[in-house]
């Protein structure tokens, strides 16, 4: 069928309309589960991650991103750039610090280095998250499942970030330490790593963009999954309008830190016209 160049033109077409359990929807419109309150015109993304693939998207400020892990093994490895500056970017260590809590939740902001908000987790039914290991790399994986390579049978998180900052102009070395949603971590008294996995499938998390974004995700196995086969689900991603957090909603003003943050985000934006 494929043997000349029109026998795989033909080929090709014929493909139109086929569908797989694990794709991008196009245009994202057409996706049929809109979250309710939301109107298919306002859907601007709808995909469903493999395990073991990456998705990448740049997001509009007040664009609200839902992932969902559809069967409990999900685990999305997430990192964010401000959209058309990307040395400002996801800062994991002051994610934490400043907000005085390691474990991200509904209400948690997702800090760049310069102070500001790049998004806020505004609805959490999980639980289950870790913002302080990072995902796997090629070593870790090639020493445990015998590869780690992004085509092979167990990709690392980092080498699809990679792939997925290259699409974005990015660099390895734009890539920071990652968080992770849907398979938990806690640190013991002893100062120990304890893995505490899954909240179970369908479990929900939603941020908000608090300023123009690039979206890296990774679904990868968390790197401290004890399981030894190399096990992911698939995850669900959903993005659509809504509108950026702003004075008198009640997580501007839940933290002083939080409300310098969001002050520090739209003295920004408002400084080149954008707020």
């Amino acid at each position: 069928m494929t043997a000349s160049t029109y026998g795989a033109r033909e080929h090709a077409r014929a493909q139109e309309g086929a569908t797989a359990d694990a794709m991008p929807v196009v245009p994202a419109g057409d996706w049929p589960e809109p979250p309710e309150g939301v109107g298919a015109g306002d859907v601007v993304w709808a995909e469903t991650v493999a395990g073991g693939d990456y998705t990448h998207k740049v997001l509009a400020r007040g664009t609200e991103l839902r992932l969902t892990d559809l069967t409990g093994d999900a685990c999305a490895h997430l990192l964010l750039h401000s959209a058309d500056r990307p040395w400002e970017r996801l800062n994991t260590a002051d994610t934490v610090k400043v907000l005085w809590n390691a474990y991200l939740g509904e209400g948690h902001l997702l800090l760049s280095d310069q102070g500001r908000v790049l998004a806020s987790l505004v609805e959490d039914t999980s639980g289950r998250h870790d913002a302080l290991t990072g995902t796997s790399t090629l070593a870790r994986n090639t020493a445990r499942y015998g590869d780690g390579a992004p085509q092979s049978a167990s990709p690392a998180g980092r080498e699809l970030l990679k792939l997925a900052a290259l699409k974005n102009g990015l660099a390895p070395r734009d890539l920071p330490p990652s968080v992770s949603f849907f398979q938990g971590v806690r640190i013991a008294e002893d100062g120990t790593t304890r893995f505490t996995g899954s909240a179970g499938p369908g479990a929900t998390v939603t941020l908000r963009a608090e300023q123009d974004v690039t979206v890296l995700l990774a679904n990868v196995p968390h790197p401290l999954d004890p399981r030894p086969e190399y096990l992911c689900g698939h995850l669900r991603v959903l993005a659509y309008r809504s509108r950026p957090t702003v004075p008198g909603d009640a997580l501007w003003d839940a933290t002083p830190e939080g409300r310098r943050a969001f002050l520090n985000t739209v003295d920004h934006l408002t400084a080149r016209g954008l707020a």
